[in-house]
């Protein structure tokens, strides 16, 4: 089955190893920096939900992957990588639907051809159109956080303190950034944790990233717009 919607490369650069490959995709924010082996993605454009594997690129800015039937297609790495996301294909805002186009969306619209001088002379004025009314924007749907201990990569973002009201001092807490699980595969975005001893002896500093093994539950940090706790991280390794 070939599909419709493939835009084909017409000169691209193959990868010749996987670990040109690899260096690329981390170059595209595709893999990890601790990254060590390649990955199959999806392509979930077009009602779809289709492996792929990359396999070269045009430019700095267009990817080359290739299905299952062989067919090849250039898409955008940053819109390849939205794509990975577990809640990729929820409705989008009308605000975001009409100001900003994905990536691939502008490869794919075809130019709209110019209008002669002397006939848009003539062309008589388009009938005012009635503002539509926007619809509603959804809430965002809130992750499903697996119960048991996972592996995770963060980011440090912030130290600070919050307020403990059985105690006369506040609390130290760490604000991660970039929070993702490995298994199941989950972006899970801002998350905290308490500054325990733990992470102390690690001398941890902004825009350091460790991974560990944790739990992440769904609970708030108080005056910080940070939905998710992580609790006890153990084996943590600091990047």
């Amino acid at each position: 089955m070939e599909y419709a919607f493939v835009i084909e490369p017409g000169n691209y650069q193959a990868f010749e190893t996987e670990t040109e490959q690899i260096e690329k995709c981390k170059e595209w924010g595709l893999l990890t920096d601790k990254a060590s082996k390649t990955k199959t993605y999806f392509y979930k454009g077009n009602g779809m939900n289709l492996s792929c594997s990359i396999v070269g690129f045009v430019d700095n800015v267009t990817a080359v992957i290739e299905f299952d039937n062989k067919q090849k297609h250039c898409i955008h790495p940053s819109y390849l990588k939205e794509m990975q996301a577990s809640n990729y294909g929820q409705k989008l805002s009308a605000a975001l639907e009409d100001s900003v186009e994905p990536a691939e969306a502008q490869l794919e619209k075809p130019q709209k051809e110019a209008q002669p001088a002397e006939e848009a002379k003539t062309a008589e004025p388009a009938a005012e159109e009635t503002p539509k009314e926007k619809p509603r924007k959804e809430k965002a749907q809130k992750l499903q956080l697996p119960e048991e201990k996972v592996k995770m990569t963060a980011t440090v973002k912030e130290f600070t303190t919050v307020p403990n009201n059985f105690s006369d001092t506040d609390d130290e807490v760490v604000i991660y950034e970039t929070v993702s699980i490995a298994e199941p595969e989950i972006e899970v975005g801002a998350a905290w944790s308490s500054h325990s001893a733990t992470l102390k002896k690690l001398e941890l500093a902004i825009g350091d990233t460790i991974t560990f093994e944790g739990k992440i539950v769904a609970k708030k940090l108080t005056k910080h717009p940070v939905p998710y706790k992580i609790n006890n991280p153990a084996k943590i390794q600091k990047s």
